[in-house]
């Protein structure tokens, strides 16, 4: 529809607003922390996330709510969550947050990587995983994001980016079974 806004449309200006403030402030790091808690903090709670996008709620009572979860956060952050509050914008902070995420790792050079196995990945796992998504992107560091599914039997799914490495169980007996086909 002609005229509507994205949510990118709408968060994406504020992410960039808030990385342009950590630069002039030289806090990008001490932001990205504090973010990166924010989203966590809204990703475990449900309810949290609920009470402060709905509209119902006034105002105020998010705002007095933002001001007790923000303690001990950097004073910025918490006026910019007044701010998306009272501009009503607040609904998008999850995607504000995820993107303010992803200019943190451009910054610094760090890629995502989303791993996927059947099993809970040992440390030395997880390092290897690591030194293989170093070797293909030339990034300096790379973030891990787990899961677990059972159901690929063995091996794992890489995902850094729009490039998928499937080297599960799963994966080769699909692949065995089409080759076969």
């Amino acid at each position: 529809m002609k005229g509507s806004l994205s949510s990118a449309e709408i968060f994406e200006p504020y992410a960039e607003a808030l990385m342009a403030v950590a630069q002039e402030q030289n806090l990008t790091e001490k932001f990205g922390e504090d973010v990166a808690s924010l989203l966590n903090l809204l990703q475990t709670s449900p309810e949290l996330n609920t009470f402060i996008t709905s509209p119902i709620v006034k105002g105020e009572d998010k705002k007095a709510v933002l001001k007790q979860i923000s303690q001990g956060i950097d004073p910025f952050i918490t006026s910019f969550l007044m701010i998306l509050v009272d501009r009503r914008r607040i609904v998008v902070l999850e995607g504000i947050c995820q993107h303010f995420r992803t200019l943190i790792r451009k910054l610094n050079q760090i890629v995502l990587a989303e791993v996927t196995s059947a099993v809970e990945l040992t440390d030395g796992q997880k390092q290897a995983v690591v030194d293989q998504v170093k070797s293909i992107t030339q990034a300096q560091d790379v973030e891990l994001v787990t899961k677990i599914d059972p159901e690929l039997i063995g091996g794992v799914i890489i995902k850094v980016g729009s490039q998928v490495i499937d080297a599960s169980l799963r994966g080769q007996l699909r692949r065995l079974s089409i080759s076969l086909g």
